[in-house]
């Protein structure tokens, strides 16, 4: 996508969507009922950005440990702190996109589905019931003793 387009979604469409949403609710349900949803859904939206934060830095350490790099934690953690930044923005649009990815399995797919399509990260090889065994060929040798191998046919 253009980065003017990006940057004209982030800053003039967004906006506007969250002005109208919000004039919308407040026009139903009152203006201070609008504004009170508006910081109890930052204050619930902080307080599971830093449980989720405490986790992930839980499993960075535990991953680090065990000598693997990070990295799908190590994402984790940057979105984790973009959905801290979007929950604390008033309005709906943004709350709901930080809501949506404060649901790990879901931020977790998408994190792994990203780094499968750019090639950071490749599925498996061989059989995943036996790990270690994915480069192991099966085949037949014969051992020779200096000389010429002995010639084969096609059909042998």
């Amino acid at each position: 996508m253009n980065p003017f387009a990006i940057i004209l979604l982030l800053f003039v469409i967004a906006p506007l969507a969250e002005l109208y949403l919000l004039i919308s609710v407040g026009a139903r349900i009152g203006a201070l009922n609008t504004i009170g949803f508006t910081l109890l859904t930052a204050v619930i939206g902080g307080y599971l950005v830093r449980l989720q934060g405490f986790s992930t830095a839980v499993r960075i350490h535990e991953t680090t440990s065990r000598g693997e790099i990070p990295a799908v934690e190590m994402i984790e953690g940057a979105i984790l702190l973009i959905c801290g930044i979007m929950l604390l923005l008033p309005g709906f649009v943004t709350d709901a996109i930080g809501f949506l990815f404060l649901i790990p399995p879901l931020r977790r797919a998408l994190i792994i589905n990203q780094l499968r399509r750019k090639g950071v990260i490749r599925p498996p090889h061989g059989n995943p019931s036996r790990p270690g065994q994915g480069d192991v060929i099966d085949g037949e040798y014969d051992r020779i003793e200096g000389g010429e191998p002995p010639k084969r046919g096609p059909d042998e």
